[in-house]
Formats: structure tokens, sequence, C-alpha cells
């Protein structure tokens, strides 16, 4: 497969192929990350918040971003995932205390990252469109990364999966995290480059960049489910 130049760091600049990737439905997992209604909700929750604050502009971008492709995409993905037999699950940030008293400290700071979203909340919730199954797994955490904290890899390994397909919001944050540690646990990462966003694309660009190859594979949803399907060139 032909690399994409933009997602191209120093160290890889003068590569033309990617490594062989392959995808064995039986082996893969896709992990959608933190698509929740308390942080891509237009009404309600975060975006309530930025509206009050005067910040609706600043944000806006990123909102209609996300419900314009990234959602979309997700969706395309999640059903592609289903009709090969690949296990689509969920990480999502939730607290087990109502105060949040049990979260990590990346996400107990004051400012951006002081994040509370009880479990039981609506606001915990994936969007409506990207709702799992009956018998998804759903992972909940008070850290950024799915697999730190967590039994997520654990899960997976239980399950023969050596190959985890990454998306959600944002890119520089929980989605980077999640994908370093899946990449550390020995897993094989591809990352799904328009079915992320961050309100930064500047920030969700060189992060895609700095991950590439390294740590995943960043692919389009267009090379991902060519990849499942068997038609990859």
């Amino acid at each position: 497969m032909k690399a994409n130049p933009k997602y191209l760091s120093f160290y890889y600049q003068d590569i033309d192929e990617l490594p062989a990737i392959k995808i064995e439905p039986a082996k893969t997992a896709l992990l959608i990350v933190d698509m929740q209604k308390h942080f891509l909700s237009k009404d309600g929750y975060d975006a309530e918040l930025f509206k009050k604050m005067g910040e609706w502009d600043r944000w806006k971008h990123y909102f209609d971003y996300v419900e314009n492709v990234t959602i979309p995409n997700n969706k395309r993905l999640i059903e592609c995932c289903r009709k090969n037999s690949i296990e689509v699950t969920y990480g999502r940030i939730a607290s087990l205390k109502a105060n949040g008293a049990d979260r990590a400290r990346v996400q107990s700071t004051i400012g951006w990252n002081n994040i509370l979203v009880p479990i039981d909340s609506e606001g915990a919730a994936m969007m409506d469109e990207l709702a799992p199954e009956k018998d998804d797994i759903v992972v909940n955490k008070t850290t950024d990364s799915v697999s730190l904290g967590t039994n997520y890899s654990e899960l997976m390994r239980n399950m023969g999966i050596d190959t985890i397909i990454v998306t959600g919001v944002v890119t520089d944050q929980c989605v980077a995290g999640t994908v370093r540690v899946l990449a550390d646990h020995n897993f094989k990462v591809i990352c799904v480059e328009d079915c992320c966003a961050a309100p930064d694309m500047e920030l969700h660009h060189m992060e895609l960049k700095i991950m590439n190859i390294i740590y995943c594979n960043v692919l389009s949803t267009d090379e991902t489910i060519a990849l499942i399907e068997g038609r990859a060139k």
C-alpha cells in the first residue's frame, strides 16, 4: 500500500510503500474511543458550556467536523466490521464515583482535562449513530488510554485478537494514548485518520504523523475498508 506523505515523519520521509498490512477478521477488533454525547453532542454538555463561555465560535468547526466527517466514517467502518465478523469494541470515559474521586490525575486537574462523566449519566453514552449492540464490549476508563488501568488488552488477548483498529476523539490525547499503549502491549494497530478528530486539526495531523509506522499504521476509512474486504492494493 502506498504511504501517504502527509503522515510521514522525519524518520520515514523517504519511504514510498507502507510495511505489509494484513487484516484477519477473526484476529481483529475495532476500538471506538470516547465518541460520547458529553463530548460530541451539540445540545448540552461540553457544547453548552462553550456557548455559555462565549467560546462557541472557536469550537464550532470541531463539532461540525465530527458531525459531518468523523461520525459518518465511524458508522461506515462499524457496518463494514460487523459485516465481516470483526469485533466492535468501545472505550469510554466514565467515573464509578458520582463526584469523580476515582479519576486519574490526568482527568481531574484544573482546566480542559478536568473531565467528570459519571458512569450512569446520559452524557456517558456513545453517540446514537454509533451506539454499541448488546454483545459489544464496552470498557469504562478514568484514564486517557483505553488499555491502561482497564482489562481491555487482556480481554483482547483472551479472544485471540492481535490487531486493533482505533478511531475516536481526541486524536492528540485519548486516541494517541490508546494507540501507544496498545503498541507497547504488542498489538498491531491501525489508526483511521478520518475517523478521528481534534479541536485543533493541526495537532490532529501532527499526532498522526508522529505515530505513523512507529506505533501504528495511519490509514483512511476507505483504505481500511478496502483492507478488510481484501481489495487493498
